[in-house]
């Protein structure tokens, strides 16, 4: 039997190995959830201004409400996003939304809230996530960790890809890259800038970036980044932001 030890070793350093990659993209993400608010999020009314429009999102033990705000020639139009599904009125008065335009809807009232409360949604069910590498961005050691989605819950945008350098040292979301098949497509990169915490959460404001090579992975962006060949496309800036924790209702 001792023979073949030396057979069995390459084998239990291998799985080791896998093992290890598997543990430490999840503690990574927990470690950048904690530092950014941690359970705070499971319990808080969030609200903030965006591009004009008010956004307020209230979470309770798995319960939530993601709502807009717009103001419009028509009046007040306020969406909600729930556990329910989509509901929305109009000057406090009920309205149908046509079944072509739910999915619309629903999704650009989530994509905003899911972007202010990075890096909380890394967690979900649907997300799956990988270790992929480690980068040096202006001086600074990153874990590379790309996000993809499951079909079933990962909504209309399954097939989006994303990719978040973390910080080593402090665990913060400081670049995000994705990759999206609506409209077309088109890449993005984001800079974080800014960065706060309110009542113990944290928020950034970023530096949206594109290119038009589409062929470039999301992997290479921070060289792209660093040599300055990428373009500044708007800045994403959160205003007037509040935190309410520890909330008893939802």
């Amino acid at each position: 039997m001792k023979k073949y030890w030396f057979l069995w070793v390459p084998l239990l350093l291998t799985s080791f190995t896998i093992l290890s990659f598997q543990i430490s993209e999840q503690k990574i993400v927990d470690k950048a959830i904690e530092n950014a608010g941690g359970t705070k999020y499971d319990n808080a009314i969030i609200h903030f201004t965006f591009r004009g429009k008010q956004y307020q999102s209230t979470r309770k033990k798995g319960s939530y409400q993601l709502e807009r705000y717009v103001s419009t020639e028509d009046g007040l139009i306020h969406d909600v996003v729930s556990n329910f599904g989509l509901e929305r009125t109009i000057e406090n008065c009920p309205v149908k939304v046509v079944d072509s335009m739910v999915t619309r809807i629903s999704d650009g009232v989530n994509s905003v809230h899911y972007f202010a409360a990075l890096p909380y949604g890394l967690n979900a069910p649907a997300v799956q996530k990988e270790l992929v590498g480690e980068s040096i961005v202006k001086g600074i050691a990153y874990h590379k960790i790309k996000v993809t989605f499951k079909k079933e819950g990962g909504g209309t945008d399954f097939e989006d890809e994303f990719l978040y350098w973390i910080r080593k040292e402090t665990y913060t979301v400081d670049y995000l890259a994705y990759k999206y098949a609506v409209d077309g497509g088109g890449i993005r990169f984001r800079e974080a800038y800014n960065p706060r915490m309110v009542n113990g959460i944290r928020f950034a404001d970023y530096n949206n970036y594109k290119t038009h090579d589409l062929t470039v992975p999301l992997f290479d962006l921070d060289k792209l980044f660093e040599k300055k060949e990428l373009k500044l496309l708007s800045k994403i800036e959160l205003e007037d932001v509040y935190v309410h924790t520890d909330v008893n209702c939802c």
